[in-house]
């Protein structure tokens, strides 16, 4: 991402997308929200874009699907596809990191740490998102900067 400022994760779930931001010098990454699909497209790119705007964020890292072997099955295909949309939309650059298994090891997380059942599904996407985010986080920042050793 070539504009420095905080950066904007998503999840892009069928039922749900989780959302997340990072600080201003992009070393951490917390989720902030879940949106409820609507069944319409426009209505919940609207949605990213207000969390967007209401951030400040330059820019978004949306988190692939992609199989266990890493091919591009029927889910991936769709985020692609979904990503394409919502790069028009945003105006702003978006990025696709690889996101296998990122669902599955939040709501470990989540029920691990105690939280279960309506409350845990609530939280879920967006500690996906933060997941995410912070994925692409580490493997962007040069080894060791800004990081205590």
């Amino acid at each position: 991402m070539s504009r420095p400022g905080r950066l904007l994760g998503l999840d892009l779930g069928q039922r749900r997308i989780g959302v997340a931001v990072t600080d201003s010098g992009r070393t951490v990454a917390t989720g902030v929200a879940t949106i409820e699909r609507s069944g319409d497209i426009t209505r919940d790119h609207a949605g990213i874009q207000a969390v967007a705007e209401g951030y400040g964020v330059t820019g978004v890292v949306v988190g692939v699907p992609y199989s266990l072997s890493g091919d591009i099955g029927p889910a991936a295909a769709a985020i692609v596809e979904e990503v394409a949309i919502l790069r028009a939309r945003l105006g702003m650059e978006v990025e696709t990191v690889d996101e296998r298994l990122t669902t599955v090891a939040a709501a470990a997380a989540l029920r691990a740490g105690g939280r279960r059942g309506r409350r845990a599904r609530q939280v879920v996407d967006r500690t996906a998102a933060a997941m995410i985010l912070q994925s692409w986080i580490d493997r962007a920042a040069p080894a060791g900067a800004g990081r205590d050793q």
